[in-house]
């Protein structure tokens, strides 16, 4: 997803899962990870700086149990780095959907229960409409702010950091990923260059 569609998309979801969607994206996050946040895992006035812990995950078994556990590795155990532009939504959400208690879920049921991923999903689904994307699907949030961050410089250690990844492998997609974009922005040059350099040649040729 480019940028623009990304922010037509948040500005449709509703309202107490539009934070699930940024969080997704531009905090790199899987589906079960923001279901797992709670209010303690949340630094916004922490000396070292606005930054979101990733200490459990929910989701549900083949049987439709809703399991809470730790991440699956210990690289899933991880502080990230929240963009600062993301912290008016994080504030409002907080005071309005989350209770008091450190414990409490950024995103629950009714009854403080957690949301089962289905709900997240289908709510997606409707958001992304707007942005004509019916495509992206709720995880590909998380490819999308791993291929901004490699875009804008990230090393293969420091994208395995924000995506939780044990190996380098998947990192290293993302890096590929820019290195094409890369190329297709130097042949968009090139053909641009083209339209004024070689009439330009031509007309020096003609004059000699």
């Amino acid at each position: 997803m480019s940028v623009p569609e990304l922010t037509v998309a948040l500005a449709a979801a509703d309202d107490q899962y539009r934070l699930a969607f940024a969080l997704a994206a531009w905090c790199q996050l899987r589906r079960s990870e923001v279901l797992g946040l709670q209010r303690r895992d949340v630094h916004l006035a922490d000396a070292a700086g606005l930054s979101l812990s990733v200490n459990r995950r929910i989701a549900t078994t083949m049987t439709g149990e809703v399991h809470v556990g730790l991440p699956k590795t210990e690289a899933g155990r991880r502080r990230l780095a929240i963009p600062s532009h993301l912290v008016e939504d994080i504030e409002a959400h907080l005071e309005q959907f989350v209770g008091p208690g450190s414990d409490a879920l950024l995103f629950h049921r009714d009854d403080g229960t957690p949301v089962r991923p289905i709900t997240l999903t289908r709510a997606w689904a409707r958001a992304r409409k707007a942005a004509g994307r019916t495509d992206v699907t709720l995880h590909d949030l998380r490819h999308t702010g791993l291929t901004l961050a490699a875009a804008g410089g990230a090393t293969v250690a420091e994208l395995m950091h924000r995506a939780g990844h044990a190996s380098p492998s998947a990192a290293i997609r993302y890096q590929h990923a820019t290195r094409e974009r890369d190329q297709g922005i130097a042949d968009a040059l090139v053909r641009a260059a083209r339209r004024v350099l070689l009439p330009n040649r031509l007309r020096r040729r003609n004059s000699q």
